[in-house]
Parts: structure tokens; C-alpha cells; sequence
């Protein structure tokens, strides 16, 4: 009997070990990661390689699924100009580099970069003031409830649109909120005077302005973004009202949100381990090559695919093209 229990002790150890064996010669999460980033790239990002192992597997899949993914509620286009607009007032110099770059990729413009950035000073501009005035919250809610109710009612044309009135000075910039809003909210009378007329024509012209190369909502969602990791109470509820008064939707301000949460993250670790910048804007440079060879070749692909089923005819293919 002790033969027994010794020899089948024995090969309950052995099969333990040999768990372990294979357990050890598994590739481990990290390391599968980062084979998968390889392959997605064609080579491993020095600021991803330096992300520790226990982190790497998590941050990825959330990049991936989020920011690169074209497939979320917002355009890749908006997400990088939301991680432009919060990396800008952080500031983060990897981040406003690599989200301008990306967000030029997703085919947006300078001026558009330049909204985004804009939108971003506004929204720490008015943070600072609504947050040192020490506004009062509900307060500050009524009177957001007032101007969505005004805007409503003037999309609606149960109330004209504003006249316009030449802002000069403070007495007439206080005519122009009230046209605007429907009533002037507390911290515009306490703005000092001799600033109010160009601090309320430069946001009225900026968010309030339907000409902008951005949409209101995707100019309320940068707002939005910004005021969140500020953080900034009163901005936060402001521009998710607006977001919301022009079209967005929860997964849309839940993304905006969460865009700025990533770049946050980003911007963090970057800094925190002092990532080479020359080396992280070649890495960020090399991406974006690799992303155009990708998207040359894919059209490409199509394009013979088209030629192809059209039966070669090159009118038809243009047409089919347009």
C-alpha cells in the first residue's frame, strides 16, 4: 500500500510539473499583445513596448476598441479632434502631436484642428471664471434650462432669431446674451466690463456660430470632453445639454467622454516615464504611413474588384466609382 501511495504521489507531482511546464511555455497575455500590435502595425511602437506587462493587454484592447476602432458611434475624425482639444489644455505634447496627426489622417482640415484647439481654450476659459466666481450650481442648471428652452423655441420659430447688434462694449454685450439666451446668466454680469464684449463675441462666434467648419454638436461634444477631465461641473452640464439639444446621442457623449478619459490615460503615462518625444513622433509618423499604404491598398483592392465585375469597361467603373 505505501508503494502505491508513493508511486501514485509521484506521478500526481509529475503531472503538476508538467502543468507548470506548458503553463510556462504559453505565451504569455503581454506577449501575445504585443505580437498582435506587431501585426496590426508592422512593428511595436516604442511607447507601447515600454506600457508594463500587467497593463499592456487592457490598454490595448480599450485603444483598439475605442479610438481605433471606425466603427464607434463617433466618426475616427471627431474622436482625434476630441483627443486634440483635451491634449491641448492639458497640455501634452505627444498627445496633441499624435491626435493632430491622426485626426489629419481621418481627413480633417486646419481649421478644424484649429476649431477643436479653439473650443478647448473656451471651455477652460469659462471653467476658470463659472469655478472662481464660485457660481452657484442650481443656479447655474436654471439658467442653462432657460437658453435650451430659448434655443428650442427660436429652432422651433415660435421665437425669431437673434437681431444682430454691433458688440462694442459691455451694455451692448449684455443686449446680445439676452437676444442669444433669452436672459443673461448670472456670471456674464459679474464678467468685468471692460473684457465682456470680446469674451462674449469670441464664444458667440466660436460655439454659438452655425458656419463653423464643425457641427454645433460635435463643437458641444469637444466642449464636453474638455470640461470632464478639467473637471468642471458647470461646463459638463452645460455642453451635454447643448450636445443633446443638437442631436447627440448617449453613446455619442458617453464616447466623447471616454475619448477624453484615453487621452488623460495617455498623456499620464507618456509623461510620467518621459517617452523619448523625437522617438514617439517617428513612431506616430511611421503609423501614419503605414495607415495611407493601407488605405492606398484597399482602394486598390476595390477598384479591381470593380473593373473586374463591370467587365473591364472604364466608363462604367468611373460611374460606379461616383
Amino acid at each position: 500500500m505505501k508503494i502505491r501511495a508513493f508511486v501514485s504521489s509521484s506521478l500526481a507531482l509529475l503531472t503538476l510539473f508538467a502543468s507548470l511546464a506548458v503553463m510556462a511555455d504559453a505565451p504569455k497575455p503581454a506577449d501575445a499583445t504585443r505580437a498582435e500590435i506587431k501585426a496590426m502595425f508592422g512593428f511595436m511602437p516604442g511607447f507601447l513596448a515600454a506600457v508594463p506587462d500587467i497593463a499592456l493587454p487592457g490598454a490595448w484592447e480599450e485603444m483598439k476598441t475605442l479610438q481605433l476602432n471606425p466603427k464607434t458611434a463617433l466618426p475616427p475624425k471627431i474622436k482625434e479632434l476630441i483627443g486634440l482639444a483635451v491634449a491641448s489644455q492639458i497640455p501634452c505634447k505627444y498627445c496633441t502631436y499624435a491626435h493632430t496627426e491622426f485626426a489629419k489622417l481621418g481627413g480633417a482640415s486646419e481649421t478644424e484642428c484649429g476649431e477643436a484647439v479653439i473650443m478647448a481654450s473656451l471651455t477652460r476659459h469659462w471653467s476658470t471664471f463659472l469655478q472662481g466666481e464660485q457660481t452657484d450650481l442650481a443656479k447655474w442648471r436654471a439658467e442653462i434650462a432657460t437658453a435650451k428652452a430659448h434655443a428650442m423655441n427660436m429652432m422651433s420659430g415660435k421665437v425669431p432669431a437673434p437681431a444682430p447688434v454691433n458688440v462694442t462694449d459691455a451694455a451692448t454685450a449684455l443686449q446680445d446674451i439676452q437676444n442669444y439666451w433669452g436672459a443673461v446668466p448670472d456670471v456674464m454680469k459679474r464678467f468685468p466690463e471692460v473684457a465682456l464684449a470680446g469674451a462674449w463675441r469670441e464664444l458667440r462666434d466660436v460655439e454659438m456660430n452655425p458656419n463653423t467648419k464643425l457641427s454645433d454638436k460635435h463643437k458641444s461634444l469637444i466642449g464636453l470632453a474638455v470640461a470632464s477631465q478639467v473637471p468642471c461641473r458647470f461646463c459638463i452640464h452645460a455642453d451635454t445639454e447643448f450636445a443633446k439639444l443638437n442631436g447627440a446621442t448617449p453613446a455619442e457623449i458617453d464616447e466623447a467622454i471616454a475619448m477624453a478619459a484615453l487621452t488623460r490615460h495617455w498623456s499620464t503615462f507618456l509623461n510620467g516615464m518621459m517617452i523619448d518625444e523625437r522617438a514617439f513622433m517617428k513612431d506616430v509618423d511611421r503609423l501614419v504611413q503605414g495607415a495611407k499604404k493601407a488605405m492606398v491598398s484597399e482602394s486598390n483592392s476595390k477598384g479591381r474588384e470593380t473593373h473586374a465585375a463591370t467587365g473591364g469597361n472604364a466608363v462604367t467603373t468611373a460611374a460606379a466609382g461616383r
